[in-house]
This record gives structure tokens, sequence and C-alpha cells, in this order.
């Protein structure tokens, strides 16, 4: 009778269905088997959220290192071999590792995102959403992914960095092809290879860039990077590549989802849009309801450091441990309600950008952009609706919320 809960459970998690709407399978999950052993992802799945939470703050038991050689392990040997770049990207750099490696790393990209340097950026940031929807202002209708939140993360986090406007929807391409790697539960050849094709590309570019910032340093954060020295120590060569192809990857993704599943689920719900634009200044609190209630990162990973007994399962050491984040930013024992979209919604002490010491570096600007680009689209289009009875969602990217299109007229 469990193997064949276990197997609807694992089917459910596979169905077109779930990706077009978790919401339903999480609550099952919750219901029945919080702590899931998934057979065809070989991982557990987390959906409480006092779950997520302990295995984001014990960084003791529950690690960040070697969360994606789960991913390589499904490969044949000789293609694994062929994509050793890859898989050697995954290991270092800001988002692939623990203490003390990750303090470090952490404490020299800290300084280019903390609240004060992020709001320097208000004006620059106003000035980009105000240019896209200049473009389509006169027209009565816009595509509010393809005109404003894919364009707009992405050429702000480049503009931090330092690459050039010419460069950076080509970066936005490779940005977009490893995630395809990064983002999948079980991956393929065709795959692995796909996104170490763009890697390497993007690293190749990034060498040539950090050469000239060596010899002519700018006012951005590559050449703070290069250049960076924090208690003595500096950047290899190896993590200096990976931390950048990290930074362009995660500095735009979630925020483009974001500020799209924010703005679906606000015209989805009337009296909330009509309650923001009475009230602009009620924009902070709302955006951290958008996170709670569509999460733009829906799972994450983390791997176990030795054998555990964790919500009353035996969890082996180097085991693969899915947080799913999307679950318990709904999880009834800690939200009243946890369907309904609340714009009001205190306390809210969702995990949307994670907890503890890997808790999302970027939040700050992702919290300065969707603001301003949620605000300024109801102040300048009033009238705005879906142009669509139903949206699409992208299923190659299964770890993201992720809208392929939001039509709108207004």
């Amino acid at each position: 009778m469990v193997e064949q809960r276990h197997r609807r459970l694992d089917q459910l998690l596979l169905s077109p269905e779930f990706l077009d709407n978790p919401y339903p399978v999480y609550d099952e999950l919750r219901a029945e088997d919080p702590v899931h052993w998934c057979e065809p992802w070989s991982c557990w799945v987390l959906t409480r959220y006092a779950d997520v939470e302990v295995t984001f703050r014990d960084s003791h038991h529950f690690l960040n290192s070697g969360r994606f050689t789960s991913l390589m392990e499904q490969l044949p040997e000789p293609v694994r071999e062929e994509v050793q770049p890859l898989e050697q990207h995954f290991l270092l750099g800001l988002i692939s590792s623990d203490p003390p490696v990750h303090t470090r790393l952490r404490s020299l990209v800290h300084k280019a995102f903390t609240p004060r340097a992020v709001a320097e950026m208000r004006e620059q940031i106003q000035a980009i959403v105000d240019q896209h929807l200049d473009a389509v202002q006169d027209t009565g209708s816009m595509d509010l992914v393809r005109d404003l939140a894919y364009p707009l993360p992405v050429t702000v986090i480049s503009s931090m960095l330092g690459i050039p406007p010419a460069d950076r929807e080509q970066f936005k391409q490779w940005s977009d092809d490893i995630m395809l790697f990064q983002a999948t539960g079980r991956t393929t050849p065709e795959t692995v290879r796909y996104s170490q094709r763009a890697l390497l590309a993007m690293r190749d570019y990034l060498s040539e860039i950090f050469e000239q910032r060596r010899r002519q340093p700018k006012e951005d954060l590559i050449s703070g990077l290069v250049a960076a020295e924090e208690q003595g120590d500096t950047l290899t060569a190896g993590e200096l590549l990976s931390t950048c192809v990290t930074l362009l990857v995660a500095g735009h993704g979630t925020t483009t989802n974001l500020i799209g599943n924010s703005l679906l689920a606000l015209l989805r719900h009337p009296e909330q849009l009509r309650a923001l634009r009475d009230d602009p200044a009620l924009i902070g609190v709302a955006v951290e309801e958008f996170l709670r209630y569509d999460t733009p990162l829906q799972r994450n990973r983390r791997v176990a450091a030795t054998d555990i007994e964790f919500g009353g399962k035996q969890i082996k050491q180097g085991e693969l441990i899915l947080q799913i984040l999307g679950a318990a930013n709904r999880d009834p024992e800690q939200f009243p309600d946890p369907d309904r979209l609340d714009i009001r919604r205190q306390p809210n002490r969702h995990i949307g950008f994670g907890k503890g010491i890997h808790f999302c570096v970027g939040a700050p600007l992702a919290r300065l952009e969707a603001p301003i680009a949620i605000n300024t689209i109801l102040r300048r289009m009033p009238r705005i609706e879906l142009a669509v009875d139903a949206v699409e969602w992208r299923h190659e990217h299964a770890v993201f919320r992720s809208l392929r299109s939001l039509p709108v007229v207004f």
C-alpha cells in the first residue's frame, strides 16, 4: 500500500499538470508524505516549512557543495568525462560551496549588493523601466515578460558587472542555456552538452574582460572582483570565472520570474491590484507576498553530510535533498489561509530567498527592481488586463516558476 502511494506521488511530480500548477501536488505531499523519497529524481522531497527551514539553517548536516554531482552521476561515464568543465563549474563558486570557502567568497561579493549600494541604482532602474514601457505605450498591448520582465534584470546585472550593452542579449542566451542543466530534475547527455557549450563560450568572453580590467580597471563589479582582496585572500582564477558566471545567471532569472509572477497574480486578483494602485506605498509588503504566493525559485538542493534521521525517515550520507520552497511557502502551519493572495500579509516569514548563510546575496537588488517595475506599470497603465485566458509556463526550467509569456492589453 505504501509503495503504491509512493508511485502515485512520483507520477504526480512528473506530470505536465504539476508543472502548470504544482500547488495541489504540494498539498498532497505535505499531507501524505512530507519527507518523500522520489525514485525518478533520486532524492528526498521536503514540503513542510519547518523541514525546509532546518535544511537551510543547518549547514553542518545539509551541504551546499556537491549538490549537482547527483545529476552528473545519472550520465554514462564517457559523457561525464566529456562534460568535466561543466561539472567543475558547479563544484566552485558562491552557490556551490560551504564554509570556510563560502564565507570568503560571499564577503567579496556582498559589498556590491548591500542595500546602500543597490539603492544608488534606483534612478538607473527607473530609467530602464520607463524606456521599455515607452517603447510599447502607444500600442495598447505588450508581453510583460518579453518587453519588461525579461530584459530589465539582465540589463541591470550586466551594467553592474560591466558587460557592454551590445553583448547583453548574448549573455542572456548563454545564461538560459546554462540554466537548462541547473534547472533540470533528471539530466540527459544532450542537456549537459548544450549547457557546457554555453558555459565555455561565456567563460572565453569573460576571460578577455578580466584581462581588460586588469590593464584598465573601471567602476564595475568585475573590476572589483578581479582586484578583490579580503584579509590577504584573493579569488582564484576558477572562482573568479565561476562567481561571475553565477552572478550573471542568477542575477536576473529570479527577478524576471518575480516580476512576471507578481503581475500575473495581481491581474488575477483585481481587488488586490486596485488596493496596490490606490496605495503604492504597500509595494514593499506586497513584494514579500508575491515571493511567498508564487515563489520564483520553487526548488533548491542540499546534500546530506552524514547519515541522519529526519522527519521520521533515514537519510543516508550523500543523498540529495530537494527543498520545495514553493510548498514551504504555502504551508498552512506557517501561513494562515496560504492559498490566498494578501498584499497586506504580515508577518510573512517566507523563504523565497532561502535562509541562513546562503540567503540570496542578490535579494536587495530583486527587492528594488520588482517594486519599481510593478508600481510603474500600475501607474502608467491604469486599465491593464490579461489578453489571454490561460498562460503558458516554461517546463524546461522546472526548478523555477517561470512564465513563457504574459500578454496584456491596456
